[in-house]
């Protein structure tokens, strides 16, 4: 395997308000390798997308190790525009919150062969989306 494609999805009900990510790691063909999902606490949208992608390369290091990173190819997929058009280099950071997301966001990366980061639509975000609704529906309960 050379390339690992990574769903990643953040979400805050309330924005800010309860927080959570959603992470599908697949190969390229589209088979599930691992998914994740994990509350944050209190945050916003964009904190939740930036922790969802952070996860994801934490989680990768992890799970194949710091050699074999080494000749992976990673993409990140992300509904995020914002995150997407940041870490490309497109969009300034005004959030003063998001500086030090992106900074270790932008350290890690370069730790893997490659890491990109390509913009979708919600659509083709369904299973990160769920896993997101799944940790936030769970944390609701655990109010009840």
């Amino acid at each position: 395997m050379d390339k690992i494609i990574a769903y990643i999805d953040g979400g805050a009900r309330g924005n800010p308000g309860p927080a959570a990510i959603g992470v599908f790691i697949s190969d390229e063909d589209g088979k599930c390798l691992k998914e994740c999902s994990q509350f944050l606490g209190r945050g916003t949208n964009n904190e939740a997308e930036y922790s969802a992608a952070i996860f994801a390369l934490e989680k990768i290091k992890a799970l194949w190790g710091k050699n074999k990173i080494k000749d992976l190819s990673i993409e990140i997929r992300s509904d995020s525009k914002l995150l997407v058009e940041q870490i490309n280099g497109h969009y300034k950071i005004l959030n003063q919150n998001l500086i030090p997301l992106f900074l270790k966001l932008w350290n890690l990366k370069i730790d893997f062969k490659e890491v990109s980061f390509t913009s979708i639509s919600r659509s083709e975000n369904t299973e990160a989306d769920r896993l997101v609704n799944q940790a936030l529906d769970a944390e609701e309960q655990k109010l009840c």
